[in-house]
């Protein structure tokens, strides 16, 4: 098996694979009348989908690294999913979806199903970066285990993020804006974090001098270019600063948007 025929097959089936799921998705949360499903099916779909990306195909045997990349994203999708689907299933909808559909009125799901179309190319490029990585040559080594490192790290921070943002939530006098722990640090740290996952793939397998690794760069600079300039950053402090006014405002003059300053928020 050739380079170029996975290099087109992988990203082709992935994105048909994930376009059906979506269009499901958009049905559910029609339903459901919870736009925040659309997310628990993304991360699920992703994660089936770049967990075949890692393990075709088996010509030969599973390979150790084509196991350890499978587990990676595996555990990704599983943490995550888990995660949202808790979260939309217990509390109110997604700030985001609640601002489209204040935003675009009687079309919002017309719209919405247009929307989340350009989500199933994002999960084949993650798809054809998670197959690059898992078929690097050679044998396990440090490089596998930092990206293990990197990955552990990654969900710990996430899981943190989120529980400080949890307790922040149930405060009956809580003030206008989260900025303790890693909130005080960076705005969005669970977007960091869910960034830092991906950035495991390049730390396992990217050499500069093979250019099928150069594929492994992928995942983690489209994760960024979605977190901090698609459906993430802007999305959310659009709805922040209309919800808390100056409290945001000057929240966002004292906290890093993304990256996590190794100084604390000024008191």
């Amino acid at each position: 098996m050739t380079a170029l025929p996975a290099a087109l097959i992988v990203p082709s089936a992935a994105w048909a694979a994930m376009t059906v799921v979506m269009v499901f998705a958009w049905l559910f949360q029609r339903r459901a009348g919870n736009g925040g499903w659309i997310d628990v099916f993304w991360t699920f779909g992703t994660g089936i989908t770049c967990f075949a990306a890692a393990l075709w195909p088996l010509e030969g045997g599973l390979t150790a690294r084509q196991a350890l990349v499978a587990f990676l994203v595996g555990l990704w999708s599983f943490r995550l999913g888990v995660y949202i689907a808790w979260r939309v299933a217990s509390s109110a909808e997604d700030v985001r979806y609640v601002e489209l559909k204040r935003a675009w009125g009687q079309t919002f799901q017309t719209r919405l199903l247009r929307f989340i179309l350009w989500q199933p190319p994002v999960s084949a490029l993650l798809a054809l970066s998670v197959h690059a990585a898992s078929h690097a040559a050679g044998s396990l080594g440090l490089r596998d285990l930092a990206g293990l490192l990197v990955l552990a790290i990654a969900i710990a921070g996430e899981t943190l993020a989120d529980e400080q943002m949890r307790r922040y939530r149930r405060l009956s006098d809580r003030p206008p804006v989260m900025d303790k722990g890693l909130w005080g640090r960076s705005r969005h740290p669970n977007y960091f974090f869910e960034w830092l996952t991906w950035m495991a793939l390049p730390i396992i397998a990217f050499l500069p001098l093979e250019p099928a690794t150069w594929l492994t760069l992928l995942a983690p600079a489209v994760m960024y270019l979605v977190l901090r300039y698609g459906t993430g950053v802007p999305m959310l402090e659009k709805s922040m600063l209309a919800r808390k006014g100056y409290a945001f405002q000057r929240y966002q003059q004292q906290v890093n948007v993304f990256f996590p300053s190794l100084r604390t928020r000024p008191t």
